[in-house]
This record gives structure tokens, C-alpha cells and sequence, in this order.
């Protein structure tokens, strides 16, 4: 029998299904809760070495105690330095934004299991950081400072923010933390994307502050746009800042007001005159439409609206709600810019509630651009949880 390396000897190790071995075998890096062996004694955030049912070894990965999502891999071989490479893959995920980044300060670092560093989302604005730890693993103290120390090296910023979500904490069993400054004193700062600059509160608003993942469907949206334009669920004016550039006039519409009074900023911190309207998008959208309104340029850009493949019937439904009166309301040769940003809806899911609203809308839709996320935010092949969002650009014939 051979000798067990040392590294084998001080990981606990996890057997999974002949289910969970398939997938990981298929490069899926998730193992869920059912498909492990007991685990009991394992402490929560181990490293572990995981072993198919015949004993074989599959790889290192995180593991947790709560999660129903029980093991991330972390290598198909073993770890010998966790903090180590955990400082490597930080170096490789800088390096391949310097390949795929441009025209702004802006982007994401770091973007959890598309760049082998499960559970870690790190963004840049500027001269800031923010930071997300989402499973037991990278909230270790031995994690975060190979984390910390390694972006500090590496991109010297201002501060370092850490945004928590604390119901994702909640369900890694986590103790209760603030979101605040883990580094430095600076907490604002003003960014720019595609030449349009926007103000930035390190612990205000939504995710990490703003939606980096448009960046580059903002730039397709102003290229597509013209006429008069209204921008539905705009947060803090990403597409119409952009749309301003190109529109005669442009509205921007969002429940939230605080999103609307920073919109309003970032519109005077670029000279921009926008309309900014605080409403409910459906209610509307549903009087527009009755009301005979017209539009050249409309842009949707809804909040996840399928959380979970049990919401989907219902997304699909609101989807198709949302789109079909923006249909209506479009001038011949009007644009449509949609999104969703809800990963359960696929995109034939999304271009088929597009084609029905088309349908029952009497208009002649045509698809210029099906586009994604943008490149910072990269799609691991092998794991389809890394894409998520989906942007149409369609114009309306008739």
C-alpha cells in the first residue's frame, strides 16, 4: 500500500456520491449537502481532500458546515499552501483584467468561482476596494490575510471596504459582522466608465456599490440609442448618463429615491439635464402604455426577478409584462435595450418571452445584439451559475 502524503494525513477527508464525483469530474467545483458522506466531524471552513466512492482523490476543496452547497473545489490536486494560493489566483485574476479592461477604473477583481477563488468577490473603484466574503472558508482569519495583504501589494488602494450581506452569513452560520473600513479611512471617491464619471459611496447602495457587470452594454446601449428615452429601474443613472450622450432627452424612473438623489448627482457631475422620476416600473409602465406614450429609446433593467428555479413561472410572467409594454410604447424604428439579471432564466428562456411579448404587442422585433456580462465578470464554461446576465438591444420596425 503506498504511503500517505502529509498533506493527505491533516486534511479531513470527504467522500462524495457517484453523482457529486460526476460532476465534479465534468468540472462543475459544487458538491451538495445530499451527495456527501456524513461530515460531522469535520470543523466548518476546512480545507478537505475529497475522494470518490471507490476512494479515489478528486481534488481539495472548501467546505462548509451550513451551506447546502457542502464543498467548493479548490484544486483537483492537493493544496500544500492555502494562503499561498490564495495570493496567486489574486495575481491571476489582477492579470487578466489588465487583458480584457479598458476605459475605466471601475471593474471587478475578483468573481468568486470564475476566477478559482470561491466565495471571495473583490471590486475596484478607483482608488477603492470592496470586498465580499460569502462562506466560511474565506472568513477565516488565515484567508483574509492572505486576501487583504495580497491586494494591498498588488493594487495599493486607498481603503478597503468589506460590504457584508448578512443573510449570507445567516446561512454560513457565521457570527454578525458590519460592512465598514478593514483598511485605510477613505470610504467616497468618483470613477469613470466609458468616459462618463460617477460618484461613489463605499457603504450606500446596492451589491458593492454599483453595477459593474453593464459596463460594456452601457457603451452597446448608447450606440443603439437616440430620440427621446426613458430608462426603467435605473438605480443611479448607468444607462441613461450613457443614453444622455446620444438622446434628446432622457428619464430615468426607480423606486428608490436615494438611488435617484446620487443619479441626480452623478448627472451634474457630467452636465448632463436628465429627468429623474421616483415610481413603481410596472404601475408605470402600465399607465404610459394605456396613455398612448411614445418613445424612441427604452431601456429595462429590472432586479432579479427569479431568485430561485421555484420564481421562475412567475418571472417569465412579469418579464414578458414589462416587455410588452415597452414594446407598445416604442416609435417605428425605436430601441429596446432589456435585461435580466436573473441566472435561472436561460437565454432562449429570455429571447422566447421576448418573441411572445413581440408577438402580443403586434410589433415587428428584431434581435441586434444578444449580449452578457461584462469580460471582468468572466463565465467559467463548466459552471453555468457564472453566467447570469442577459441584454438585448432590439429595434422595432413597426
Amino acid at each position: 500500500m503506498a504511503k500517505k502524503s502529509a498533506q493527505e494525513i491533516g486534511l479531513p477527508r470527504l467522500t462524495v456520491s457517484p453523482r457529486g464525483a460526476a460532476r465534479l469530474k465534468n468540472g462543475h467545483v459544487w458538491v451538495y449537502r445530499s451527495d456527501i458522506a456524513a461530515a460531522d466531524s469535520i470543523p466548518p471552513g476546512s480545507l478537505v481532500t475529497v475522494a470518490d466512492p471507490k476512494g479515489r482523490p478528486l481534488g481539495t476543496a472548501l467546505y462548509s458546515s451550513s451551506s447546502q452547497i457542502a464543498i467548493r473545489l479548490l484544486s483537483s490536486g492537493r493544496v500544500e499552501n492555502f494562503p499561498e494560493l490564495l495570493r496567486e489566483r489574486i495575481r491571476q485574476a489582477i492579470a487578466y483584467r489588465k487583458l480584457v479592461v479598458s476605459d475605466t477604473d471601475a471593474y471587478r477583481i475578483v468573481f468568486s468561482e470564475a476566477d478559482l477563488l470561491p466565495g471571495l468577490i473583490v471590486d475596484r473603484y478607483n482608488d477603492l476596494l470592496s470586498l465580499q466574503v460569502l462562506t466560511q472558508a474565506m472568513d477565516a482569519d488565515l484567508a483574509r490575510e492572505a486576501v487583504l495583504s495580497e491586494l494591498k501589494q498588488q493594487l495599493a488602494p486607498a481603503a478597503i471596504i468589506e460590504r457584508v450581506d448578512s443573510r449570507v452569513r445567516e446561512l454560513e452560520q457565521l457570527p454578525p459582522r458590519d460592512s465598514g473600513v478593514i483598511e485605510g479611512t477613505k470610504t467616497s471617491t468618483i470613477f469613470s466608465m466609458n468616459g462618463v464619471r460617477f460618484h461613489y459611496s463605499a457603504l450606500e447602495g446596492q451589491k458593492t456599490g454599483a453595477f459593474l457587470d453593464q459596463r460594456e452594454n452601457y457603451a452597446a446601449a448608447e450606440r443603439h440609442a437616440h430620440g427621446d428615452a426613458l430608462d426603467v429601474f435605473c438605480y443611479q443613472g448607468g444607462f441613461a448618463l450613457h443614453l444622455a450622450r446620444r438622446c434628446s432627452q432622457v428619464t430615468g424612473v426607480d423606486s428608490s429615491r436615494p438611488a435617484l438623489e446620487v443619479a441626480d448627482q452623478n448627472a451634474a457631475l457630467n452636465g448632463y439635464d436628465i429627468e429623474w422620476m421616483e415610481a413603481n416600473a410596472f404601475d408605470l409602465l402600465k399607465d404610459y402604455a394605456a396613455a398612448g406614450r411614445q418613445y424612441d429609446t427604452i431601456v429595462l433593467d429590472p432586479p432579479a426577478f427569479a431568485k430561485s428555479k421555484k420564481n421562475l413561472d412567475t418571472a417569465m410572467r412579469g418579464y414578458k409584462e414589462l416587455n410588452l409594454r415597452a414594446l407598445k410604447m416604442l416609435r417605428p424604428g425605436g430601441v429596446l435595450i432589456t435585461c435580466s439579471c436573473s441566472h435561472h432564466v436561460t437565454p432562449p428562456d429570455f429571447l422566447e418571452v421576448l418573441s411572445q411579448a413581440a408577438t402580443d404587442s403586434h410589433r415587428t422585433a428584431r434581435l441586434m445584439e444578444l449580449r452578457g456580462q461584462a469580460k471582468d465578470h468572466p463565465v467559467l464554461l463548466t459552471v453555468a451559475e457564472t453566467s447570469y446576465l442577459k441584454a438585448a438591444i432590439i429595434s422595432v420596425t413597426r
